[in-house]
């Protein structure tokens, strides 16, 4: 008996992943805006960037990770105690 596939978790995280870049992509022009107000003193935008690094960092990660598994691919299992 084969393992179950990832297929339906692969599917929502990459076009999650893509929803993602795609508002990215359209909004780039707020990210410039944020960075020059940052500049000018307000600091506390720079967190804007850092939190959306995560949540891309977050869905594409997953999707990657399920995207191997549906193909069958998967990290070698090997012992770490020393002989």
């Amino acid at each position: 008996m084969s393992p179950k596939k990832p297929i339906a978790a692969t599917l929502l995280f990459g076009i999650a992943s893509l929803v993602l870049y795609t508002l990215l992509l359209m909004n780039s022009d707020l990210f410039v805006d944020w960075a020059e107000r940052t500049i000018k003193g307000e600091k506390s935008l720079f967190l804007i960037p850092i939190v959306v690094a995560f949540v891309f960092s977050y869905f594409h990660g997953a999707f990657t990770g399920y995207f191997w598994e549906t193909l069958g691919l998967r990290a070698a299992k090997t012992s770490t105690s020393k002989k």
